[in-house]
């Protein structure tokens, strides 16, 4: 066959005979009898890998698609970690599912191939947030789970997030031994596909309730939010799992005033009212902000499919909703969360925070200011959860997050949590609310008083093989060839976390980075400024971020500082891009 690589065909071919289903046998012989090369390269020239996410990618056939043969070889390797590493136990996972086109099918797979390995399943009998199946990992007494989503990706996605003990995503050397256990797997025959009936628990309602209960304990001003009851919130789940818990929650919280949009109230796999079912995006919000604007609501939030990220809209001076990015969320969170705590009496002692090394430094200070440590992570929430575990019975988490939209306050799961965001965020807009302030002027205030901040992200896609291979020589062209400068700044620092060495410029003075190497480079400028490179875990990505600060007091002009902030990160990512 031209141009396609003769390994490629021999992993093709394996999948036209049994014990691959002749559903799947027909569709490769297809993809062969049309010499479809593009779609064969991308479907067998390689294995699909654990990453930053989990096991993430295109619903297909072939070894680097998501289907009934990759999921199930999955979790036969998850399911031969779990009975090496717990030897003698009565082993136990759950597993939940989001509304994604296949995630139900895709869960009963993986539900029947744990319980033929003689593993205990919780299963959720409906879909149900990711936090929530972290929450039940942890309440269960589970060893692991599994959570069927792609998250924020488009609706040709599907994928699987392998949880641990904690009920966080699973981390080195976790992660690495299971990999091992699935390539170790090389007949087909091995995987049990056959479901042991007498090993499946259904978990129904009741987990809501107990989820729900928990959470509302969380609430650090319950009584304001009595006086603010009548808070107007428009929430939408973008057709996704949100909508089972969110809007429950607010109302258990005390919220009495949820309105949701009907419109994308409904799961649906194909999200037919958005083109990217991403919080972060304009017009996955638009229509929740027309009903907003309707509504003269106070708050606008959205949850992504799987309801483990936030996206929030606010009121700007001119009486307009804006779309805050992750950073600013974050930040306000932060702000509300410790003050609140400070002014209730409560004792910073042996407690954190937590943030990811491309997450903006406003937290940081914000964190100094209350005198509370705050742990800086590689990007990935389950790197958020692994110090939780760390911690866990010496210091108290209070809260963490990424600029990406995922946060998580209090210790009841190992994840980020849109549920108790959209609850806590709720809570902080009927605070300030009954002090006379919005959320707008409240972030004004956090910049008079720390600095103002701004950040910027841009991802390139890259897909394919042709795209992985570009992007990996992205990353080494910006290895062998630092810039000297960056929008007319000199780069005093370059932090390498694959090589774990932070490099001071021009003296060439080097430090260990103490944290798991990872693929992500940092350039530091004399200004303070920190950009970022680091090609996606979940997502034919390369991303870069732009985080910039200028000074500033209670009286400058926000938005004469937003424009002088613009400009730095525009010069800076002309250089990069």
């Amino acid at each position: 066959m031209a141009n396609l690589d003769p390994q490629i065909i021999e992993k093709a071919r394996l999948w036209l005979n049994a014990p691959y289903d002749s559903e799947t046998n027909q569709a490769v012989q297809q993809m062969l009898d049309q010499n479809q090369v593009e779609e064969l390269t991308d479907s067998f020239y390689k294995d699909l890998e654990f990453g930053t996410g989990g096991l993430r990618g295109i619903m297909g056939y072939g070894t680097n698609k998501i289907n009934k043969y990759t999921l199930g070889k999955a979790t036969q390797g998850f399911s031969n970690y779990l009975k090496k590493t717990y030897p003698g136990e009565e082993i136990r996972v759950a597993i939940a599912y989001d509304s994604r086109n296949n995630s139900r099918e895709f869960a009963k797979i993986v539900r029947d191939v744990f319980s033929a390995n003689d593993i205990v399943v919780y299963f959720f009998d409906e879909l149900r947030p990711t936090p929530q199946l972290s929450f039940a990992i942890r309440h269960l007494t589970c060893h692991g789970g599994v959570m069927l989503t792609a998250s924020h990706n488009p609706k040709e996605y599907n994928g699987y997030k392998a949880y641990g003990k904690d009920g966080g995503q699973l981390v080195a050397p976790h992660d690495r031994l299971v990999i091992e256990e699935v390539n170790q797997i090389t007949d087909l025959n091995d995987i049990k596909f056959n479901a042991k009936e007498e090993n499946i628990r259904v978990v129904g309602r009741e987990m809501d309730e107990k989820y729900i209960t928990q959470l509302n304990a969380l609430s650090i001003n319950p009584e304001l939010v009595k006086a603010q009851a009548d808070l107007k919130i428009v929430y939408s789940s973008i057709h996704g799992t949100g909508g089972t818990v969110v809007p429950e929650t607010l109302r258990a919280w005390g919220f009495t005033n949820v309105s949701v949009v009907e419109k994308q109230a409904e799961p649906d796999g194909n999200f037919p009212t958005v083109v990217y079912p991403n919080p972060e995006e304009q017009d996955a919000l638009a229509l929740a902000i027309a009903d907003a604007e309707r509504l003269d609501a106070d708050l606008v939030m959205a949850t992504d499919p799987d309801a483990d990220r936030v996206g929030v809209a606010i009121k700007n001076d001119r009486g307009d909703f804006q779309l805050l990015n992750g950073n600013q969320i974050f930040a306000l969170l932060a702000e509300y969360v410790l003050s609140s705590l400070q002014k209730a009496g409560r004792s910073f002692d042996n407690s954190y925070i937590v943030k990811t090394i491309v997450t903006t430094n406003l937290v940081e200070e914000i964190a100094k200011h209350y005198q509370v440590p705050c742990y800086n992570v590689l990007t990935g929430f389950k790197y958020i959860g692994e110090i939780m575990t760390a911690n866990e019975g010496k210091k108290e988490f209070i809260l963490g997050g990424e600029e990406s939209y995922g946060f998580l306050i209090g210790d009841l799961v190992r994840d980020k949590d849109a549920v108790v965001s959209c609850a806590f965020i709720a809570e902080m807009t009927a605070y300030f609310k009954n002090e006379g302030r919005s959320l707008y002027e409240t972030l004004e205030s956090i910049y008079g008083k720390y600095g103002f901040f701004k950040e910027k992200q841009v991802s390139l896609t890259k897909k394919g093989k042709s795209g992985a291979d570009e992007i990996k020589e992205m990353m080494t062209n910006f290895r062998s060839n630092t810039p000297a400068t960056l929008g007319g700044m000199d780069v005093v620092t370059v932090k390498d976390y694959k090589t774990s060495e932070s490099t001071e410029l021009p003296s060439g003075k080097t430090e260990v980075i103490d944290l798991p190497k990872s693929d992500v480079l940092q350039f530091i400028t004399s200004e303070g400024d920190v950009i970022s490179i680091r090609p996606s875990g979940t997502e034919p990505k390369i991303k870069f971020y732009c985080n910039v600060k200028v000074d500033g007091d209670t009286g400058s002009d926000a938005r004469e500082m937003d424009r002088l902030l613009e400009e730095k990160v525009e010069k800076i990512m002309k250089d990069l891009i």
